[in-house]
């Protein structure tokens, strides 16, 4: 540790800081051993400072062997949070960083990337709230040219930067007006990892919270079919964002275009596929919003299968009947007929809206009164007509 003490007290002198630089990333290089001493020592901290001074300097000498040792050794987060008042200058410098030329470039942008995220992954809500419409300016290019200019690990860094500044309207804007939705799309639409997809739908979530982010997603031509596409093909967080993405495009920026536009990708489709899977309850009420809301519009359409849209946006139960269960037909005259269901055989209900009464769907046997009856006064009755249960239903099921 002491050899180490040393060497940073050679990065004050110009003649030594260049053989202490390259001497610190071939330790941090070596093992981990090294690295942790190199921690205690507080090389970290030199790091980030030295890469401070080449700012104020205008300096780039350096610049890449301090940023290796940097990646190698990482921040960790106490050390971070000892320079609350360094914050902005580091912020400031990481981002001068990006905007300048290397030999090395694709590491040294990841690894200034990396550093950044250390940073602001500690950094306060005062730091956060104050950053600048170049920060994301610089973000959003280096993801821009991600395929040339940094590492799939600088990418994810790069977007857990803009997911952790998302929580700050200001910042929403700031990042909608650098185009940061269009190069978000365009990166999903090159079928990045897992990881960076969920990254990537959790940011346009927030986005599309404001106007001017869902008037982005929406210019963009490929913005709902993406969002379409990632539904049960990555994770159940990454489901849970793509649903809430389409409930703000269908409840504030549904246009007859966008409504469309939802049938023909496919996403009223995927909607109803999700909702017979086995997802949270709160998923399903907020995917049966979707399809509500729209319902009368996408029926219209002759290439959407009705019978599976109607079906699939009630609340659909199954309950297999253990004894002799008495099934009432209520319309609106009140005309009451009354049959038994046999035992041991499953019966579908379904709440019908607007009063949420139970209804049959399907039945393996039916009572003839009752299924004369139901032909009868389809045509008349409206809605909310049902068949309901005498007294609580045995087993009834979520289906």
């Amino acid at each position: 540790m002491f050899h180490f003490l040393k060497l940073i007290k050679q990065l004050q002198h110009p003649d030594s800081k260049m053989e202490a630089l390259k001497e610190l990333d071939l330790f941090a290089v070596k093992n981990e051993r090294n690295r942790k001493y190199m921690v205690e020592a507080g090389v970290p901290r030199a790091m980030l400072l030295f890469i401070v001074n080449c700012f104020k300097e205008d300096c780039v000498s350096g610049l890449e062997e301090a940023l290796s040792a940097l990646f190698l050794i990482r921040i960790p987060s106490a050390e971070a949070k000892l320079l609350p008042k360094q914050n902005d200058q580091i912020i400031k410098s990481l981002i001068w960083v990006l905007g300048c030329e290397f030999n090395t470039q694709v590491m040294v942008k990841s690894h200034a990337v990396s550093a950044l995220k250390s940073i602001i992954e500690t950094a306060s809500s005062v730091v956060l709230e104050r950053l600048e419409p170049k920060f994301f300016k610089m973000i959003v290019r280096v993801l821009k040219q991600c395929t040339t200019k940094i590492t799939q690990r600088g990418i994810n860094s790069a977007l857990h930067v803009l997911l952790d500044a998302c929580p700050w309207g200001r910042n929403r804007l700031m990042m909608v007006e650098s185009g940061a939705v269009f190069v978000l799309i365009e990166l999903e639409l090159g079928s990045p990892e897992k990881r960076t997809t969920k990254l990537i739908l959790g940011i346009l979530f927030h986005l599309c919270s404001c106007a001017d982010g869902r008037a982005e997603f929406l210019r963009h031509k490929g913005g709902i079919t993406v969002v379409t596409m990632r539904i049960m093909r990555v994770s159940p967080a990454a489901d849970d964002r793509a649903v809430m993405i389409l409930s703000l495009i269908s409840k504030f920026s549904a246009t007859s275009w966008v409504v469309h536009e939802m049938l023909e990708v496919g996403t009223v489709t995927k909607l109803c596929m999700l909702l017979q899977l086995d997802c949270a309850t709160y998923l399903k009420e907020k995917t049966m919003e979707i399809l509500r809301s729209h319902s009368d519009d996408w029926l219209k359409f002759p290439c959407i299968d009705k019978s599976v849209l109607t079906r699939l946006e009630n609340r659909r139960w199954l309950f297999r009947a253990k004894g002799r269960v008495c099934l009432a037909f209520a319309d609106e005259v009140l005309c009451w007929l009354y049959g038994t269901v046999k035992e041991n055989e499953d019966y579908i209900l379904q709440f019908a809206p607007p009063f949420n009464r139970l209804e049959l769907l399907q039945a393996q046997s039916c009572p003839d009164t009752i299924t004369n009856h139901m032909n009868i006064t389809h045509d008349k009755v409206p809605p909310s007509s049902a068949f309901v249960c005498k007294g609580k239903p045995p087993n009834l099921v979520d289906s």
